[in-house]
């Protein structure tokens, strides 16, 4: 070691002949090379890191556990590969990385829906649609206008009325269809999917007559005087006349596809779970995966038939073999635990105050549903229930407890979708059980469903337990949320508003609704995005914006936190990221 002091001459000699060293020429570019090949050359760093794509001077809300907001993100392939400020942003652009402007706007991570049916809606949004239609008289015109412009089809199939218009028990006559088309069998689902409407010959082709007997899972509705077939079908009975209406081909399925996935995409919505998966419709998927045409996450429930038992479990597991693939994970299964409110087929634990004081029909037996549930959790499936009254409910979560009692947790993210009546009991059970509650948050309203039909059927105090979203959240338990589509609107802001304010999102007169169960905007956002994305068993890779994870990214005409929850709804999305690709709008628009 050189040492150099006052009262040190040698010292000082030593730094003398020490500097002139390192002044050598030669010592400085053998230094250079030694340092060139340890560390490489300047600029190769900041090449390796530089970004194909670079958003800056945004308003980004991340969604991360700190719920943190960012200015800048930076996208290589199809992972994020920064997250911060603009002025950390110059070190990720290199000569051929494209800088888009968001100029304030807000990023959000890609919405996810968790319950919704993308195949069948499509589907029914192509054929005989009456999803945007208020009341009868539109009805009419819409059937009698589609028969007059499609002469060729042998059925006039569709959907989309509402229970609410026909009153009570949602019954629509045979006698309208029969004057608007009289030689050709039309069948009608209810927008809600739990009824059909059919005209004579349609109930002639199918063989049901005033005499045929109810299925144990469904009703034929009868006129209560003369006995005669009123034309509507409820639940179960819905397969007599489906296993005569002509199967849906492949090609129209894709298009029905097609369809929903452009409307999702317009939305925000890249990752979603099909709530009610056939073979049919997985083969809808794998053609548009194969041709890399499917720009959705699919979580695809395979649907439980309620009248076999636990046979079916192995061909279940043959299909989650065969198909989850590309942007298919066939992990899921659906159980329909009950009906709906309106056609009093939803279980409940007590009677209904009308419809002959009925408790509703629970699709599958108790006993058998705890067995099943345990045999598909051990066999590692995630079981999506459907289930509206409280006694479905209840049972939903009685044979998930079953199953843990006898396999131990082995986090499948069981959830229930739904959850329109709860009794307050089973609440905190969400949380102690590891079951994600699934809302349609659209419904949590006043709307005519529940002022003029689900008042007088339950009474006031079961009503006030419809949509406790806010008590569930306090216990702890995951919420996340599904539009139900085509049930009711796909469109996420309309349903984040509804969940904020419990008011209608589209201007309707609704009167306020169990105030105390409103949540607050950025729960909202979680239930679309992060609780979502947990549903769908894609947390690590979605429904955040963080680094690493894929850039399913969209970008807001507003920011929802800067306006008043009723302007939600008017959220418009201009830029919709799958992967890092615009699926929605041009980058360079914005």
């Amino acid at each position: 070691m050189f040492s150099a002091s006052l009262d040190n001459p040698k010292g000082e000699q030593d730094m003398y002949e020490l500097n002139k060293l390192i002044k050598s020429p030669f010592i400085v570019a053998a230094f250079l090379i030694v340092t060139l090949v340890a560390c490489g050359p300047s600029n190769p760093p900041d090449h390796q890191i530089s970004a194909d794509t670079v958003y800056k001077n945004g308003r980004i809300y991340t969604v991360d556990s700190n719920h943190s907001w960012a200015e800048a993100v930076a996208i290589t392939g199809d992972k994020i590969t920064y997250v911060g400020t603009n002025a950390q942003l110059s070190d990720h652009i290199g000569a051929d990385t494209k800088v888009v402007d968001l100029h304030g706007r807000m990023m959000l991570p890609a919405l996810q829906d968790s319950h919704i049916h993308p195949i069948s809606g499509g589907v029914e949004a192509l054929s005989c649609d009456l999803n945007s239609l208020v009341g009868l008289e539109d009805y009419k015109a819409e059937i009698a206008n589609y028969a007059e412009e499609n002469p060729d089809l042998d059925w006039i199939l569709g959907g989309g009325w509402s229970m609410a218009v026909f009153g009570a028990g949602g019954a629509p006559s045979k006698i309208i269809l029969d004057e608007l088309v009289p030689n050709r069998p039309v069948y009608l689902t209810s927008r809600d999917g739990h009824s059909g409407w059919a005209n004579s010959l349609a109930l002639e082709i199918a063989g049901i007559t005033k005499d045929t007997p109810n299925p144990v899972d469904g009703i034929i509705d009868h006129d209560p005087i003369t006995g005669e077939l009123v034309g509507s079908l409820q639940e179960g009975a819905m397969s007599l006349m489906t296993s005569h209406v002509p199967p849906t081909s492949l090609e129209t399925k894709i298009a029905g596809l097609r369809y929903a996935m452009e409307m999702l995409h317009s939305y925000g919505i890249t990752s979603i779970q099909d709530a009610s998966v056939f073979r049919g419709d997985f083969g809808a998927y794998a053609a548009m995966d194969a041709r890399n045409e499917l720009n959705l996450r699919v979580v695809a429930s395979q649907w439980w038939d309620h009248h076999s038992g636990t046979e079916q479990i192995q061909g279940f597991i043959a299909s989650r073999e065969e198909f989850t693939k590309g942007h298919i994970n066939a992990t899921t299964v659906k159980i329909m635990q009950d009906g709906v409110l309106e056609n009093y087929t939803a279980a409940m634990l007590e009677p209904y105050l009308k419809g002959g004081g009925t408790k509703g029909i629970p699709m599958v037996e108790p006993e058998l549903l705890k067995q099943s549930v345990a045999e598909l959790d051990a066999a590692g499936f995630q079981v999506h229930f459907h289930a509206i009254g409280d006694a479905a409910i209840r049972q939903s979560l009685d044979a998930v407890e079953h199953a843990r009692n006898v396999n131990g947790p082995l986090g499948n993210r069981h959830h229930i979708s739904h959850l329109q009546v709860i009794h307050p009991d089973d609440i905190p059970r969400f949380a102690a059980l590891d079951v994600v509650a699934n809302f349609q948050p659209l419904w949590a309203n006043a709307d005519e469903y529940v002022t003029e039909m689900n008042v007088p059927d339950l009474g006031e105090e079961r009503v006030g337990w419809m949509y406790p979203i806010l008590s569930i959240e306090k216990t702890g338990a995951t919420v996340a949320f599904g539009s139900d589509w085509s049930v009711s609107t796909a469109n996420p802001y309309a349903e984040m508003e509804t969940a904020i304010t419990h008011l209608g999102a589209f201007d309707e007169p609704y009167p306020e609704f169990i105030p105390e169960e409103r949540i607050s905007l950025q729960s909202a956002i979680e239930a679309f995005t992060i609780n979502a994305a947990f549903v769908n068993k894609q947390e690590k890779e979605t429904g955040s914006i963080e680094v690493g994870k894929l850039a399913d990214l969209i970008v807001l005409d507003q920011n929802l936190f800067d306006i008043a929850p009723s302007k939600i709804s008017d959220t418009k999305v201009l830029l919709t990221l799958f992967g890092g690709k615009p699926v929605l709008g041009d980058p360079g628009d914005l």
